[in-house]
């Protein structure tokens, strides 16, 4: 049977009569990678902090490695690690010395801290830059190295808030293979992002929107929700191949610029068929699938960006 170590019920925040976030409910289970969505002031950045133990709730429960998120939140920070866009990493130090730091801030011995960053240099691939000044590394290395601190006291959970911002696709692919070994080791990966194409890593993702949740669901599901995939093919003669396709697959085909658009249930199996059978001259064709992307604009009306802290919480 699954565990969950984060347990979330009618959780809510205010600030004076703003409501960040009111009545949210979810689960995370042991090991998960889960993916919290959330456009500019959505609310994402103050459920973490009250996960965190940064922030006290309002109201509601919230339990997280066990541990009450009312009046135990030094027992959380201890359970946990925690990993931002902005990496609390100190520029003056060697790679190897911000982890010995670090390691002893958490409270590990000389040996843990020896045999522990020893591992997470060997997982992270940091040994050629291990004696190097932070700040004579790319943006790359210096998230590697935060994702190895987040991780040296061996937490039940890892926070990761907006981990791969500023760093270039391949960077972020490999960081999210460092994520998945994590994952397989036991630990529970909690991500909020805005990148899409990366949210699709996740197990299951949330989505929240103006302090409620929205849905929660693997992206697989999500991306069902939206609809149907779309083909969208030029041919010689668009007036009758729409008339066609309308009288032989009776769905509407719809003229935009020089193509027409349709959609069918099953794109994959469609498409070889349709290029086999259909009687017109096809001088392109092309398949696009729902995306998150498509099921964010879809469930809350506008489109993800990047999240900016309100004024709310830049006066906390």
């Amino acid at each position: 049977m699954s565990e969950a170590v984060i347990q979330v019920e009618n959780l809510t925040k205010k600030f004076g009569d703003f409501y960040a976030v009111k009545n949210i409910d979810f689960e995370v289970e042991r090991g998960e990678v889960f993916g919290f969505l959330g456009a500019n002031g959505a609310g994402k950045t103050t459920v973490m902090k009250m996960l965190c133990g940064l922030i006290t709730p309002t109201s509601g429960k919230a339990m997280v490695a066990g541990f009450n998120v009312f009046g135990q939140q030094n027992e959380i920070k201890k359970n946990i690690g925690y990993m931002s866009q902005r990496f609390s990493l100190y520029e003056d130090l060697t790679v190897i010395e911000n982890i010995t730091f670090y390691g002893g801030i958490y409270g590990l011995t000389n040996a843990e801290i020896k045999e522990r960053a020893y591992r997470l240099i060997e997982m992270h691939g940091l040994g050629e830059v291990k004696n190097q000044l932070l700040a004579s590394l790319p943006l790359g290395w210096k998230q590697k190295l935060a994702f190895s601190v987040a991780l040296i006291h061996r937490p039940q959970i890892v926070f990761l808030d907006e981990p791969t911002g500023g760093v270039d696709p391949i960077t972020r692919r490999q960081f999210w293979e460092s994520i998945y070994e994590a994952a397989h080791s036991g630990t529970t990966l909690f991500v909020t992002t805005h990148y899409m194409d990366e949210a699709e890593y996740a197990e299951r993702i949330a989505i929240i929107d103006h302090g409620k949740l929205v849905v929660i669901d693997t992206p697989k599901k999500l991306k069902r929700m939206v609809g149907k995939d779309i083909i969208s093919v030029k041919t010689d003669d668009n007036d009758r191949a729409a008339e066609e396709i309308q009288n032989r697959y009776q769905t509407e085909a719809r003229h935009d610029s020089d193509e027409l658009t349709f959609e069918v249930s099953n794109g994959e199996k469609f498409l070889p068929i349709f290029i086999k059978e259909f009687g017109i001259k096809i001088i392109s064709i092309s398949l696009r699938r729902p995306t998150l992307e498509d099921v964010f604009l879809k469930l809350t009306g506008r489109e993800i960006r990047d999240e900016e802290v309100s004024d709310v919480f830049k006066a906390m």
